[in-house]
């Protein structure tokens, strides 16, 4: 277990400093840390006047829940663009947490490392000590959110900073006995860096690392942890929100209130509204976010004129029907117009006023919208982050200044990417200083004005360069340099970027392979195709993989091949150029046709065996050939 010092500057750095005081208000002050007696006092740090002050030892804490000496820390994972890794500092064990943005973050699952403890965790307390890569202490802060009850509803919590080098690393204390965690729900938190000052004045993003984490009881006990435990797969973690593996995009989503759940074979659901009902036509897709003890979900129209339906059933119930369009992940689910018309007819007011759910196991939906089915766009590597963490009430705009290099980067096929929140799910960009005028873009019909809405789900929207230039023309530095972002709603964006657009394909029958494998860095393994699926392996097939790796990317091998052992998808991490498998950082797909552009279009050239890879330790727990039938 890690012991505070006074004086901690020497183990941080590797020659001496001159100190810096860098804080909230510019305030000129010294912190002292005194050691906790207990756990349950283990946040004691105090702010001090400027003057040279003794530090008085105390006797040591009792021991954390957690403090990393066993080289375990699976059950904590990096949100985008964050990378978390094991490491030694101040001492001991601790874990590293690397951005190279202001929002570093990452999340722990406390359903998993404390089981049916869960729902008695109060406090929370971390050591938290950060590193300066550029050799000068700079200050950082932050916060906590938690993600909590049975629809890992988000709940604001304390916030934390480590502001003056005397007092690093700090204990952050976080009082979680409102949060509401409960056993059995994969009910974590996020501890996000918000405040970089080093950032800010254009220097290395700092680097944190955790230690000694404790949680404790209403009455101060450390609860026991188990430190073996996984992060698993909690809905919407990560700024790359729901796993949109496989599915459409969707443009002006029309939530429902419904959520409902049955055990297997049984149906609930909702009465459609007239303008859920008007919301049903061609090019229209019913998405569900749901659990399932199976990964399947279905819906069924009880009322139809045709009859008691199923949609999206595929072969589960032996009728050999189209199934559902499903995420890797087998949370979220989706349901074209077509399909409910392949069954129940082309005409709406046929189908009855209701809509219901099933599954072959035990289910529960959690939410349900309707919409316009769109591209699904991902970004491909290289894209510019433009720094962007701003948030406004409804109606209001704030953003960023657009560099050069941001401005380079708008051009034909690249997409404007927007991480956020909003109450009512919708995002859009606003150009204040364009020579066109004041200009909304992807708003919609939302302000009256009529206009396109761009590709959005609540947690990610896409604006295509396209849809920029035909509102404010194709030459860019008429665009103006600022961008910002809007809403009808309170909102916040958390991270915007620009690149190259590629797309996931939508497919709804897969195969499975049976992949669960995992290695280092430039490292492969993966699985024999068996004859199946070889010969789903057609023009329009994709080859799906949900998958962790420190970097996000990944991509296919051929170790087999006719014409040699061969990488597909890896862009240009090899030099290769070649292009990039579609990733999302939990989902990856390459094309039947991006295969054979390298490989050549006879599969039995192909070899039996496919493999996977990244430029970091990576790891696929599930894949599959998919096709749309």
């Amino acid at each position: 277990m890690k012991k505070k010092k006074a004086q901690i500057a020497s183990l941080l750095l590797a020659s001496a400093m001159a100190f810096s005081l860098t804080g909230c208000g510019g305030s000129d002050s010294k912190e002292t840390t005194t050691a906790a007696t207990t756990a349950a006092a283990a946040e004691t740090t105090t702010e001090a006047a400027a003057t040279d002050e003794a530090t008085t030892e105390a006797p040591a804490p009792a021991a954390a829940s957690i403090d990393f000496e066993d080289g375990n820390f699976a059950f904590i994972k990096g949100a985008a663009g964050t990378e978390v890794s094991l490491a030694d500092f101040n001492g001991s064990k601790a874990v590293k947490v690397v951005n190279a943005d202001v929002k570093a973050a990452f999340g722990l699952n406390v359903s998993q490392v404390l089981g049916s403890d869960t729902d008695k965790v109060a406090t929370i307390t971390i050591d938290m000590g950060i590193v300066n890569p550029d050799g000068k202490f700079q200050a950082v802060s932050g916060k906590m959110y938690s993600y909590t009850g049975e629809k890992l509803e988000e709940v604001q919590g304390d916030a934390w900073s480590v502001y003056t080098e005397s007092a690093n690393p700090k204990t952050a204390k976080f009082d979680v006995s409102g949060a509401g965690f409960i056993p059995g729900m994969d009910n974590y938190f996020i501890i996000q860096k918000e405040t970089d000052n080093g950032v800010t004045k254009g220097e290395a993003a700092a680097e944190i690392y955790i230690d000694n984490i404790s949680f404790l009881d209403a009455e101060g006990n450390v609860l026991v942890a188990n430190s073996a435990a996984d992060f698993g797969s909690p809905a919407n973690f990560g700024s790359a929100g729901v796993d949109r593996g496989n599915l459409f995009g969707i443009i002006k989503p029309l939530a429902v209130d419904a959520a409902p759940k049955g055990d297997a074979w049984a149906q609930d659901g909702f009465d459609m509204s007239e303008d859920f009902i008007a919301a049903l036509v061609p090019g229209s897709v019913v998405e569900i976010n749901y659990k399932s003890e199976t990964g399947h979900m279905w819906i069924v129209m009880p009322d139809s004129e045709a009859g008691w339906m199923r949609v999206g059933v595929g072969d589960c119930d032996g009728s050999g029907q189209q199934y559902a369009y499903t995420n890797n992940a087998g949370n979220t689910a989706q349901i074209t117009y077509e399909q409910i018309a392949a069954v129940c007819g082309d005409d709406v007011s046929k189908w009855g006023a209701r809509m219901q759910f099933e599954s072959d196991g035990a289910w529960e939906v959690t939410s349900v919208c309707v919409g316009t089915a769109a591209p699904n766009y991902v970004i491909e590597k290289g894209a510019v982050d433009l720094g962007a963490a701003v948030k406004a009430d409804a109606w209001a705009q704030d953003g960023v200044e657009l560099s050069e290099e941001a401005k380079a980067a708008l051009v034909p096929g690249s997409v404007v990417e927007i991480s956020y929140k909003s109450d009512t799910g919708h995002m859009w960009i606003v150009m204040p200083d364009a020579e066109a005028g004041w200009m909304r873009v992807g708003v919609g019909d939302w302000d009256g004005s009529g206009q396109g809405y761009i590709t959005n789900d609540g947690s990610k929207a896409y604006v295509p360069y396209e849809v920029l230039a035909e509102i404010l023309g194709e030459d860019v530095s008429k665009w103006g340099a600022r961008m910002q972002f809007e809403s009808d709603s309170p909102w916040e964006v958390t991270g915007a970027r620009i690149g190259t657009a590629g797309l996931i394909t939508p497919n709804n029958s897969q195969l499975d392979l049976g992949a669960a494998v995992k290695a280092d860095a430039w490292a492969q393994d993966g699985v024999e195709l068996s004859d199946d699926a070889i010969a789903a392996l057609v023009p329009g097939s994709v080859i799906n993989a949900s998958y962790k790796s420190d970097s996000g990317e990944l991509w296919l091998v051929f170790p087999d091949a006719e014409k040699g052992w061969t990488r597909v998808g890896v862009g240009d991490y090899d030099g290769s150029g070649q292009g990039y498998a579609a990733c999302t950082g939990t989902s990856m797909q390459v094309t039947y046709e991006e295969i054979a552009e390298i490989l050549g279009d006879d599969t039995s050239k192909w070899g039996k065996r496919v493999q996977f890879e990244a430029s970091s330790p990576w790891e696929v727990t599930s894949a599959s050939i998919g096709t749309v039938k």
